[in-house]
């Protein structure tokens, strides 16, 4: 499948995505896109933000470990991380 679409760009560097490419991607207002530049050109992409783990399985191991032998209960992840940098 291809298509082409051409847009203007205005002096403060933004293109308004063309409708027909819009629809394909599924973008809507507040949509995140991703332009990824390859040695073939440059493709646009929806992006997407996914939530992810502060921490990792052994991170979490070693916080519940620290609780363990030292007491301490962290409310946040901001503290837990302040202290195990401090480790």
């Amino acid at each position: 499948m291809e298509f082409v679409e051409m847009a203007k760009m205005t002096s403060k560097g933004q293109v308004t995505v063309p409708s027909l490419i819009r629809e394909i991607l599924r973008l809507e207002k507040g949509s995140l896109v991703v332009f990824k530049i390859t040695e073939k050109g440059i493709s646009v992409l929806p992006g997407e933000v996914k939530e992810r783990e502060p921490y990792s399985q052994k991170e979490w191991a070693k916080i519940g470990q620290l609780v363990t032998e030292r007491g301490r209960v962290y409310r946040t992840s901001s503290g837990a991380r302040k202290h195990i940098k401090a480790l």
